[in-house]
């Protein structure tokens, strides 16, 4: 039996009208008068409730009040709270009440086996509305798996629609067990979480068991899969936050001193205050990659730090710094996240389009990233959020250095995406354009919440002259009166307690999710989405390539510095062959072979880490965002080895192309001079880029990578075995330079041992030596070169693996 549950029901009302779904029996009540009373109690209530199985519904439970184009309700009667109370995402309501808009669902009661659900529809919000849960009575469909995804194949199994760009085409399927049971299997990309626990390939389910699609939570009960949250709304409640620091005198510092707040969907939020007072801190705690000494963060009454992976697809994050490469055009930018971001199968160029159209940047697509505006650039930022369409946004400093025009347009842009549902909280100095706000928080030093509220109510509350948005810059000079810092912190401590003291009379935070549930278990915070790492490096290593290709000017340098070098030493040497044997032989001439063997390895180990040692740091902002998200390590670090590989070979045929044109060529024992000079080439420049991309993982800026450069080379010449003669500690320290390896595998190619002249013998005296001694470390010999290319191997694999740790240490979650 095939069965397809279609999620559209049109109806016809104009007016907006509420739906209470009692487990199937739904009622219907259509909303026109002020004022409406809600509850069992028929004296009272003025919407009519059946008399038996409703018994969930307090007999006074809501109160709806018009508030311009869409009802608040309140739980209660107005003087007290209902029985088993009003809950958004598991949240209780509080006494402010809550503003219902199109799609709304509340629950009643708290118990998801005994529970009333409420929908809000405004058909003058939408022409189609979804007013019914979607559900599929899995016990009359055992024959047929029941497949559940973007796009299931409604033509073979019974399905389940659940649009949205980070649930894949096929992402889950149920199948009937042989014991009555059903089974989950996960097909996705982002994985499928059954009671917060990701599901590895099958999972057995349970009663009241509930299901993790993306955004959509459902319910699998008595044998029926229901659609219980569309995810489409995040409310955030912050709770107690603490952060503590140590400084580096030792003395701890509190950067959040107990900040408590509340977020509805649909909400504009600004957190405002003067420097140091912690906005960012904060902006960053409540998306939970900044650490607390205490407190928690509940999205939609979950844990933030115990179910991140459940929301890891619904939260977007714009930092400062332009999370964009400058290099590719804005579609490039666009086309390349999404790749990275979505599921494989979902349409990448049809997102975009869509991106383009709602960041209003469909007519410079093609233009690239470094000659858009400020405000451009900050737009593709939030347009490479919205792909995945997140339902939670946060922006640090969005407005910060455009002028006052394009200030005005980020803002109105940030309202338009609150007004779609989203949640919007960003951090901002600017106050022209506070008013498109629905609540700003107003941090005091030291990490004081001193006021949240809505703009208006701010100058109120710190009793400004008129109620006009001139005024609010002055709310920064008063909260920082004070002669001295003790007097800044009594300040700021007289608001913070104000404010507290104002809203004591409000419902404290009740958050209830899934760590109340008995088989509930938290998240891994380190686990990332699944994805391909074949596809993953193929995908860095297009946009890397295409990066590197066009920065030209960086490329030719990369490219010519060598043989430009090599020229260099030709015109140092002139006339000498400083890698032929000369007869008679000379140490003189020995020492210059060395000495020019040593240079052309300088000159390799120079270019592989100059060309890579900013490779990392100077996308570090992009790094750390797409990170978060499901960026790979080893494809990324990958990427770059590929790459860089790829222009090392290069460089290694200009290279000998420029030696054998420069130098005349010995005629080693062992092996073509082309082919040894080649791959010993190769292999340091291999191994100095793979040093390089260390040195870039450990720098913070690529002002300190260019300045270490000069300390990675001078120990390449002090311990390279050629300048001084090396013993004890300084012969163990030589083996951990490249230069040691490479003039090693050259000297055994060129046989320096060789050139060297025998002692110098006076009858009836003692052998005279010759300035430079045969040294075991040119020994023309297999093993000897094999044993330093091996070295070489092994050093690069080494600085890999350290950059890789580094990298991953890293990580915020």
């Amino acid at each position: 039996m095939i069965e397809t549950l279609h999620n559209a029901t049109l109806i016809s009302q104009a007016q907006p009208f509420i739906e209470l779904d009692n487990h199937g029996e739904v009622l219907r009540f259509q909303l026109q008068e002020a004022r409406y009373f809600l509850g069992r109690d028929r004296t009272w209530s003025d919407l009519e409730i059946p008399e038996q199985g409703w018994d969930v519904l307090s007999r006074r439970q809501a109160v709806l009040q018009r508030e311009g184009d869409h009802y608040r309700i309140y739980d209660g009667d107005g003087h007290s709270t209902s029985r088993n109370g009003i809950f958004i995402r598991h949240t209780q309501i509080s006494e402010q009440g809550y503003v219902l808009k199109h799609g709304t669902q509340l629950e009643i009661g708290q118990d998801a086996s005994n529970q009333i659900k409420l929908t809000y529809i405004d058909p003058a919000s939408s022409p189609t509305v979804t007013p019914s849960n979607l559900r599929l009575d899995l016990k009359r469909l055992r024959e047929t798996p029941v497949e559940l995804g973007r796009e299931p194949d409604a033509t073979r199994y019974a399905s389940m629609t659940l649009e949205s760009p980070v649930v894949s085409r096929r992402h889950a399927t149920v199948y009937a067990t042989p014991d009555g049971g059903f089974t989950l299997q996960d097909h996705s990309t982002n994985g499928t979480f059954v009671n917060g626990q990701r599901v590895e390939r099958f999972a057995k389910l349970h009663e009241s068991d509930r299901i993790r699609i993306g955004p959509f939570t459902l319910v699998y009960q008595h044998g029926i899969l229901e659609l219980a949250d569309r995810g489409n709304q995040i409310r955030l409640d912050a709770a107690h936050l603490v952060r503590k620091v140590t400084d580096k005198l030792n003395t701890e510092r509190v950067i959040l001193d107990d900040v408590s707040l509340s977020i509805e969907p649909g909400q504009l939020v600004a957190l405002v205050g003067g420097s140091g007072a912690g906005k960012s801190t904060l902006m960053k705690t409540l998306l939970g990659i900044e650490p607390t000494t205490s407190g928690k963060v509940y999205l939609n009454g979950d844990d933030l730090r115990q179910h991140f992976d459940l929301y890891r697809s619904q939260l977007g994050y714009v930092p400062q710094d332009d999370i964009v490469h400058c290099d590719l055009t804005v579609e490039e930018v666009l086309l390349y996240a999404c790749k990275l971001r979505l599921p494989a199968d979902t349409n990448a160029k049809q997102i975009v389009q869509k991106t383009l159209e709602q960041i209003k940047l469909h007519h410079v697509k093609h233009t690239f990233i470094r000659d858009l505006s400020g405000g451009q650039r900050k737009r593709v930022s939030i347009g490479v959020e919205l792909l995945a369409d997140p339902k939670l946004f946060f922006l640090d400093e969005p407005t910060s250095g455009l002028d006052p025009g394009l200030d005005k347009e980020m803002m109105n842009l940030l309202r338009e995406l609150a007004d779609q549902g989203r949640t919007v909280i960003l951090v901002t100095h600017a106050t022209a354009n506070l008013e498109a706000c629905d609540r700003i928080a107003f941090m005091g030093r030291g990490g004081k919440l001193c006021y949240f509220g809505s703009p208006q109510g701010a100058l109120d509350f710190f009793e400004m002259p008129e109620a006009d948005l001139k005024y609010f810059a002055d709310i920064y000079i008063k909260l920082d009166q004070g002669k001295t810092k003790q007097d800044v912190h009594a300040t700021v401590q007289h608001w913070a307690t104000k404010f507290h003291q104002s809203q004591s009379h409000h419902l404290a935070l009740n958050p209830v999710g899934r760590e109340s549930s008995n088989r509930s278990a938290p998240s891994n915070m380190g686990s990332q989405r699944r994805y391909s790492p074949v596809q993953q490096l193929r995908l860095l290593s297009q946009r890397y390539g295409q990066l590197v290709m066009r920065d030209r000017m960086s490329l030719g340098l990369a490219l010519l510095t060598g043989p430009i070098g090599i020229a260099l030493i030709y015109l140092a040497v002139q006339t000498r062959d400083p890698l032929i044997p000369v007869t008679p032989q000379d140490a003189m001439h020995a020492s210059l072979s060395l000495r020019t063997l040593l240079v052309i390895s300088c000159i390799a180990i120079w270019v592989g880490i100059s060309c890579s040692a900013q490779e990392i740091v100077k996308e570090a902002p992009i790094y750390a965002r797409e990170r978060l998200v499901n960026l790979g390590l080893l494809p990324y670090l990958g990427s770059k080895v590929l790459i860089r590989s790829g222009i090392a070979a290069v460089q290694t045929l200009l290279l000998i192309a420029a030696i054998l044109l420069s130098l005349h060529s010995p005629a080693p024992d062992l092996l073509p001079w082309v082919f040894g000079l080649g791959m010993t080439n190769f292999l340091t420049l291999f191994s100095s880029l793979c040093l390089g991309l260390l040195l870039s993982t450990v720098v913070k800026t690529e002002n300190q990578a260019n300045n270490a450069l000069p300390l990675i080379m001078i120990p390449q010449l002090i311990f390279s075995g050629i300048l001084f003669e090396l013993q004890g500690l300084p012969t163990q320290l030589s083996w951990l330079m490249v230069s040691r390896w490479s003039v090693g595998a050259y000297g055994a190619l060129v046989d320096v041992n060789q050139m060297i002249p025998e002692a110098i013998q006076i009858p009836g005296r003692a052998p005279i030596a010759q300035p430079l001694q045969v040294n075991a470390v040119y020994d023309a010999t297999w093993q000897n070169l094999g044993l330093n290319w091996a070295m070489l191997g092994a050093s690069a694999i080494a600085y890999l693996a350290i950059a890789l740790y580094l990298q991953k240490r890293k990580d915020v979650i």
